[in-house]
């Protein structure tokens, strides 16, 4: 199954855009979308297989490290985890 997850880190770093967009290519490969251009929050909305929402989190979180550590940005606390399943999706 197809999930959806949003991540988000916090640091003292102000992200400018450049460091935003070398996220958004190392997310590129999980159809993933960046966000974060000139705040200190940096996060990634992932699309990850998995059977379930701890498993799509754990995989999106190996992911979403990968592509933090290819961007060369800080490795900062994760503040906030969001997953919805592509079948919760529909529903709504």
């Amino acid at each position: 199954m197809k999930w959806s997850v949003g991540i988000e880190a916090e640091g003292d770093l102000v992200l400018s855009r450049e460091q935003v967009v070398e996220l958004a290519d190392a997310v590129a490969t999980s159809a993933g979308i960046a966000t974060g251009i000139g705040t200190n929050r940096y996060g990634a909305q992932l699309v990850v297989q998995a059977d379930g929402r701890d498993e799509a989190i754990e995989r999106a979180t190996e992911e979403f490290a990968r592509a933090v550590a290819t961007a060369g940005l800080p490795v900062c606390p994760i503040v906030r985890v969001e997953a919805v399943s592509e079948d919760e999706d529909l529903d709504e």
